[in-house]
């Protein structure tokens, strides 16, 4: 079995920074099918979907999150931080480097160099 996506609520104008930020991990945008367009936004990485439910009060959980996997962790880091957006390091619980950030609607996302074993 394998997550196909996960949903996140996003104020309609923080729409254009998400998809840059998720731009930044690897995700590009997608057309999302039929209507799901006027309420949506997708982005995508691999078969793996992110969707921007546009919502004017979004509901954005302080501590939970989603986890992406980037083999160029280094790089990525780098281009978050030059793009504005804090890292906080965290302990290599697996023997691969993981960080925290947050997107530009707040949501909390875990970056890692590799998944756990």
């Amino acid at each position: 079995m394998t997550l196909q996506h996960v949903s996140l609520e996003t104020r309609p104008g923080d729409v254009e920074a998400e998809v840059a930020f998720w731009a930044l991990l690897g995700f590009a945008q997608v057309q999302p099918p039929g209507t799901l367009g006027e309420r949506s936004t997708w982005v995508q990485s691999g078969s793996t979907q992110i969707h921007l439910l546009h919502a004017g009060e979004p509901v954005v959980p302080p501590e939970a999150h989603v986890a992406v996997v980037c083999t160029a962790f280094d790089a990525t880091m780098e281009a978050l931080t030059a793009a504005g957006f804090p890292v906080d390091p965290r302990s290599a619980h697996w023997g691969a480097a993981r960080a925290f950030t947050r997107s530009p609607g707040g949501h909390r996302v875990e970056v890692m160099a590799a998944p756990p074993a």
